[in-house]
């Protein structure tokens, strides 16, 4: 028993000082024992790529695409119904949902476009209010009486939220500004008039 033992850490620490011996290759040694060298790697990290069904706070947005360790999809993301695993059938559902979305953004655009040529060619809208002295009117236009005028001649509904309106005290002519998408501005005409 003794002599085997010094003759494997005689053996081994004659294989660790050759530099030259080949990891691939097992070394045989004179009694017929071979030796294997096992090399260490480090620990492989275990992702999961997921989507998330709905917002996680200090993760991220719904339907974005992420890389998350196994365990913490494993243990809270998916018991909780908020992240799904990633199939090629889930992205390119996911892909088509995009384009959907798209296109109703651009259809709505073409829309509000086309809203916006419709006021701007209409020239402008006759606003009649109690005159005072000058050029001075009783009370203020409001952005709800643009409302009530656009919905009087031109039989379009008009949330008085999107209307922007200069302080008007006086007769005159007014531009006001209704934005009716993000990227679309109309500009309509008001001619304020003392009866």
């Amino acid at each position: 028993m003794a002599s085997t033992a010094s003759a494997l850490s005689w053996n081994s620490s004659t294989w660790l000082q050759n530099p030259l011996n080949n990891y691939n290759q097992p070394t045989k040694f004179s009694d017929d024992r071979m030796v294997f060298v096992v090399v260490a790697q480090k620990k492989a990290r275990k992702l999961r790529k997921i989507i998330l069904k709905e917002d996680v706070a200090e993760l991220g947005k719904k339907g974005q695409l992420m890389d998350v360790k196994a365990g913490y999809y494993r243990n809270y993301l998916q018991p909780m119904g908020m992240a799904q695993i990633v199939t090629p059938l889930l992205l390119k559902e996911m892909k088509i949902e995009e384009e959907r979305i798209e296109a109703e953004k651009k259809r709505v655009k073409e829309e509000a476009q086309q809203l916006a040529l419709v006021f701007e060619t209409v020239g402008a809208f006759k606003v009649k209010r109690k005159g005072g002295k000058g050029k001075q009117i009783f009370g203020t236009v409001t952005a709800q009486d643009l409302v009530d005028i656009i919905k009087a001649q031109l039989q379009r509904d008009v949330d008085k939220r999107i209307v922007s309106l200069p302080e008007i005290r006086e007769i005159g002519e007014y531009i006001a500004e209704l934005k009716l998408h993000p990227e679309v501005t109309a500009q309509v005409r008001l001619n304020v008039f003392a009866n």
